[in-house]
């Protein structure tokens, strides 16, 4: 078990952490990212394609803590999407250009090669960029492609995500833009306390890990918890009763009756957060939260 804080270690360390990464740390995410965009504009064989590079994830999302700040960033193939949910109605065209999956993952390669030099390619999803001290930190690349879902439900009748083929086979379905509108509406509808309280629980999920108490979790995990937390209860007292109210309340959806954590959905409110494809089970959540209430001293 972890070690307990007192109450008063307890405040200085949410007054620490309730604050996003300073100045100097965001001019090297924002260089890593700018980097990247350089080198897909310079490579010559995506001239006249439309491709988005952007960041996905904590870094845009402003939950990202100090010290833990590596940077997500999709190469995003538009000129050839994947869909779920067409009918006859709204089927597109067949797609009839030169890329295939395969093809697109290998001129990312190409072109972060011949900006970069140094790169680490054997991870089935994405490309690392390695960190060069006080100038960028680690940079993950994913090569993936516009992913479209048909809803009558949606507004404008559908959901725009990415696609990602892993080197595996296996694919995965993201929503970062999604995430990034709905993870912005809870925190002004919160008074900005969303983001504080995930924030926290991640600088604790760090704290936990280093001590041993839990496995590495991927920082996503915790916001996903904590955007389930009802916006009263985040808006409730001072900062310190928001924090101790918000994972009581996570605990609650995780141990109660009547599935509580298969009702919790991800901050893209599409995917479920327990469920096929994931990285964590309800097990993770369990522990994370149980250890963060011992370890801030809010069990009583």
């Amino acid at each position: 078990m972890a070690r307990q804080l007192t109450y008063e270690q307890r405040i200085a360390l949410i007054n620490r952490w309730k604050s996003p990464p300073g100045a100097s740390e965001q001019v090297r995410l924002d260089r890593a990212e700018r980097m990247v965009k350089e080198a897909v504009r310079l490579h010559e064989p995506f001239h006249g394609f439309s491709i988005t590079v952007a960041a996905k994830g904590s870094y845009p999302n402003n939950t990202n803590v100090r010290g833990d700040s590596d940077v997500d960033i999709k190469v995003q193939l538009n000129n050839l999407f994947f869909y779920d949910g067409a009918s006859w109605l709204n089927r597109p065209d067949p797609y009839t250009g030169p890329w295939t999956p395969e093809e697109f993952r290998a001129e990312v390669k190409r072109a972060l090669v011949g900006h970069f030099r140094v790169i680490e390619t054997d991870h089935n999803i994405a490309f690392n960029v390695p960190e060069v001290v006080g100038s960028r930190p680690s940079t993950d690349v994913v090569p993936c492609f516009k992913y479209v879902f048909y809803d009558s439900s949606a507004v404008g009748g559908q959901y725009e995500g990415s696609i990602v083929f892993g080197r595996d086979g296996k694919k995965i379905i993201n929503w970062p833009e999604l995430q990034l509108a709905n993870g912005k509406a809870k925190n002004t509808r919160t008074n900005l306390r969303y983001k504080f309280v995930v924030r926290v629980l991640k600088n604790v999920e760090n704290d936990l890990t280093a001590q041993g108490v839990i496995k590495a979790l991927p920082s996503y995990f915790a916001e996903c918890l904590i955007y389930n937390v009802p916006d009263h209860i985040l808006l409730a007292g001072g900062f310190d009763d928001a924090v101790r109210a918000s994972l009581h309340e996570v605990d609650r959806q995780l141990t109660g009756l009547w599935f509580g954590a298969q009702r919790m959905v991800e901050p893209n409110e599409i995917k479920k957060v327990f469920g096929e494809g994931q990285k964590w089970a309800e097990k993770d959540g369990r522990e994370l939260i149980e250890g963060a209430l011992h370890y801030l001293n809010y069990e009583g």
